[in-house]
């Protein structure tokens, strides 16, 4: 099997804890990390003892002059995602970004088409598709059990306040454009990227954050024939029961990170009830109420693994596969910037003022 050599842009959280943890987990056999670019002294000199044998730059442009790298990851600063993968791709570099994957639709666009006019690979590390918790969610409405979908709810959310910088317009930051690409591609994900999909509500705001980005976002997405997508991404929920729920026709679906649970009807077992034009009385003759026993199923259950664990090893697989073998992307880089269009119509409705 060939080895992908890899050079990892960044040592920060994502790229020294959750790529670089991958590269080092028992779970990846197939790439090596051979270059690490890292501005910061002392994340450089680490990296030389944490990826042994590896090759330490201070700036992604020395890269330029090695030959062998079959893979460039880019996780510089948000801000910085979509120059430096340009600058990679123009270079005929394969490159996986991280999210976000630009500022804007135009950008992600012009690096789709940059990619495909040099003929390199390019990719959005939107592992979040390959989530237990997703993946579970989509099997669930795929099974018929909950009947016609009829609405979608999305909870990112937590009770914490943010002081860094990712709290800054200007580093292309907040809740939306950091957690957001997650939670907005599962939702398009939800109406299966229908290209008709609308954004029919959306609301920004500032809860607990220390910069003049949001920490507090709520979408609604609408495609004709599709389920309501009801999203939420905020710092001051602190009592949020699920990350998805599912309500179809025949009942609800429910899941966190790591359980599940669902109730639902099963046609023909409920015995239909015809319209009643009078209102209803008690045998003593005063009102009742319209409620009955339902016959209904419950299920329950755990899920393995997590979003970082088993979205990052699927998501390395499939883009092994893409290198070695030209098998297509399944989250592709067209994914992500839908995701980056949707995230650019809310802030273009809701505008803030930068004031860092």
């Amino acid at each position: 099997m060939k080895t992908i050599k890899v050079a990892i842009i960044g040592q920060g959280r994502s790229g020294r804890d959750i790529h670089g943890k991958y590269f080092k987990s028992a779970a990846n056999v197939n790439f090596e990390v051979a270059y690490v670019v890292e501005a910061d002294d002392f994340r450089r000199n680490a990296a030389l003892s944490e990826y042994p044998g590896c090759k330490v730059f201070s700036d992604y442009k020395e890269l330029f002059d090695v030959k062998d790298i079959d893979l460039v990851v880019n996780a510089s600063f948000s801000e910085m995602h979509y120059a430096i993968t340009k600058d990679l791709l123009m270079h005929k570099f394969n490159v996986l970004c991280e999210k976000p994957m630009a500022r804007t639709y135009f950008e992600c666009a012009d690096l789709i088409k940059t990619a495909k006019d040099i003929g390199v690979t390019l990719a959005v590390f939107q592992q979040s598709f390959f989530a237990p918790h997703y993946v579970h969610a989509k099997k669930i409405v795929e099974s018929g059990k909950l009947g016609d979908i009829m609405q979608v709810s999305i909870r990112y959310n937590g009770f914490a306040r943010r002081w860094d910088w990712q709290t800054l317009h200007k580093k292309v930051a907040g809740g939306l454009y950091n957690t957001g690409p997650h939670p907005v591609g599962l939702a398009l994900g939800f109406l299966d990227f229908d290209e008709n999909t609308t954004i029919a509500f959306s609301k920004l705001g500032r809860a607990m954050t220390s910069g003049d980005a949001d920490d507090f976002a709520k979408v609604i997405f609408t495609a004709p024939n599709k389920p309501i997508v009801d999203l939420e991404v905020s710092s001051n929920d602190a009592y949020s029961p699920f990350n998805i729920k599912i309500q179809g026709s025949r009942g609800t679906y429910s899941v966190t990170l790591t359980d599940y649970k669902m109730k639902y009807i099963v046609d023909g077992e409920n015995e239909p009830k015809p319209v009643i034009e009078e209102p209803l009385k008690n045998p003593d003759g005063f009102p009742m109420y319209c409620k009955e026993n339902l016959i209904a199923h419950e299920e329950e259950g755990k899920l393995e693994g997590s979003v970082f664990e088993i979205g990052s090893e699927i998501f390395y697989d499939m883009l092994y596969k893409k290198l070695v073998d030209g098998t297509p992307l399944i989250v592709t880089p067209e994914h992500a910037a839908k995701i980056i269009n949707a995230i650019e119509t809310v802030h273009a409705q809701n505008p803030s003022p930068v004031l860092f």
